[in-house]
Parts: structure tokens; C-alpha cells; sequence
């Protein structure tokens, strides 16, 4: 999805709530607020990963939502993987149109040589480790990031395929730890057109990655593969 300008007019708390007279983004909010307040005792900071796709852009609204309301302060955090000739550009494009909305996001950098092979994992790893530091540095205990249910079921049919015993399958939780770091997915129960909904609805803009579609990533031939088996009827309820 592409926007015409990034340079919209700058937003006030006022406005960034204003949202909520949207029925369906208040509901959202709700449930977002009720997931963070059950998962986190009163914290006085948090933190949010992000990239430029929707349920991430999502994410970044829910959670500035909640810094407003709760009066208390959120540090956005965003990788640049170089993995991509444009990653450099469009991390800066985001962070931009985040201003917008008073959002301040540091863009970490990942500086180390790059592998040749299951790079998404060794990414992954990566901008986990980056993040978590950050937050150690900043003395945050909480951390917010952007998985949602479509999320979980990848995740499923992807430990499947590495034979994880039960265990194994059920632990990508709502919440976790990883290095004494707090981890939260207060999204992991929405759906990804949801979420997609609220940024098309406040930013109306978002990063599309390439890599989304690329079928030599396991992720996403297992993404294809679900859809493929909801049209053969799979509910997944």
C-alpha cells in the first residue's frame, strides 16, 4: 500500500484518541488495554518493537493509546536487518511518519556480517538480541511485540514440520521472558485484517516486504499452505 506524502499534519493527543469514536478501533483498544493491565504490574515504562507492516503500525497506535492514557513513557524500537537494499530508506520512512504522531522510534542497526542461509531465523535472533538490549540499557522490564493470531498458526504448522513434541507447540505464548526481559504479544489474539484495519484507518500507510511473497522462506509457504487449506474448508476456530 502506498501514501501520497508523509508530511501530514501532526497530530495531538487529542487527536491520536480521537480514533476511538470509530466503534470498531475503540473495541480493539479495549481489548489491547485489558491484555496489557492483566500481563504487567503498574509499569512506569514499556517497550515496542516494530517494522513497517500493519500489525506492527497497529501496534504502534494501540501502545501510544495506551502511553496517553496511562500517563506513562513507551520507547519505540525498529531494526534496520540490511538485509534488503531499501531497509536503510524505508526504516527512516517510518520513523518519519511516526513522528507524525509523536511517536519516537530509534532505529537499531544490525552490523554484524550477514549469513547465507536460514537467514529468517538468524534475523529473528538477531533483532531479538538488539531489542532486548536496548531495553536493558533503558531499564525497561516490558516488552511489547507485534504477533497475532494468523501469527500463532504459522507457528504451529511450522514446529509441526520440525517435530516438536507438545510442548513445543503451545508455547508461543502471550507472555514469555527472554533474558529477564518481560515479553508481551498483547495482539496475539487478533485477527491480521483487524489490525489492518486500524492502519489503514489512522495511517493509511505501511511497509510491503518482499519477502512476504518469497517462496524460499518456510514461513511463507506455510502461510500459502493455510490459505490454501481454508478454502478447502479448514476452520480454524
Amino acid at each position: 500500500m502506498k501514501k501520497k506524502s508523509l508530511n501530514v499534519k501532526k497530530t495531538t493527543p487529542s487527536h491520536i484518541l480521537g480514533n476511538f469514536k470509530n466503534k470498531k478501533i475503540s473495541k480493539i483498544y479495549s481489548k489491547f488495554e485489558e491484555i496489557i493491565n492483566s500481563n504487567t504490574s503498574k509499569p512506569q515504562k514499556l517497550a515496542v518493537a516494530l517494522s513497517g507492516g500493519p500489525d506492527s503500525l497497529a501496534l504502534a497506535y494501540l501502545a501510544k493509546c495506551y502511553s496517553i492514557k496511562k500517563k506513562i513513557k513507551i520507547s519505540f524500537f525498529i531494526v534496520d536487518h540490511k538485509l534488503r537494499a531499501d531497509s536503510s530508506r524505508e526504516a527512516k520512512k517510518v520513523g518519519k511518519l511516526l513522528k507524525n504522531f509523536k511517536i519516537d522510534c530509534q532505529i537499531l542497526e544490525w552490523k554484524t556480517k550477514k549469513p547465507k542461509s536460514n537467514i529468517q531465523s538468524i534475523a529473528r535472533k538477531n533483532r531479538y538480541n538488539l531489542i532486548v538490549n536496548a531495553c536493558k540499557k533503558k531499564n525497561i522490564k516490558y516488552l511489547l511485540l507485534g504477533h497475532h493470531i494468523d501469527d500463532l498458526y504459522e507457528n504451529f504448522f511450522i514446529r509441526i514440520c520440525r517435530g516438536s513434541g507438545l510442548k513445543g507447540l503451545v508455547s508461543f505464548g502471550q507472555k514469555t521472558q527472554k533474558q529477564k526481559i518481560n515479553i508481551i504479544r498483547p495482539i496475539l489474539k487478533f485477527e491480521k485484517k483487524h489490525l489492518n484495519y486500524v492502519t489503514n484507518k489512522v495511517f493509511k500507510f505501511y511497509i510491503k516486504d518482499p519477502s512476504n511473497q518469497d517462496d524460499k522462506f518456510k514461513r511463507v509457504r506455510i502461510r500459502k499452505l493455510i490459505k490454501s487449506l481454508e478454502n478447502d474448508g479448514l476452520d480454524k476456530n
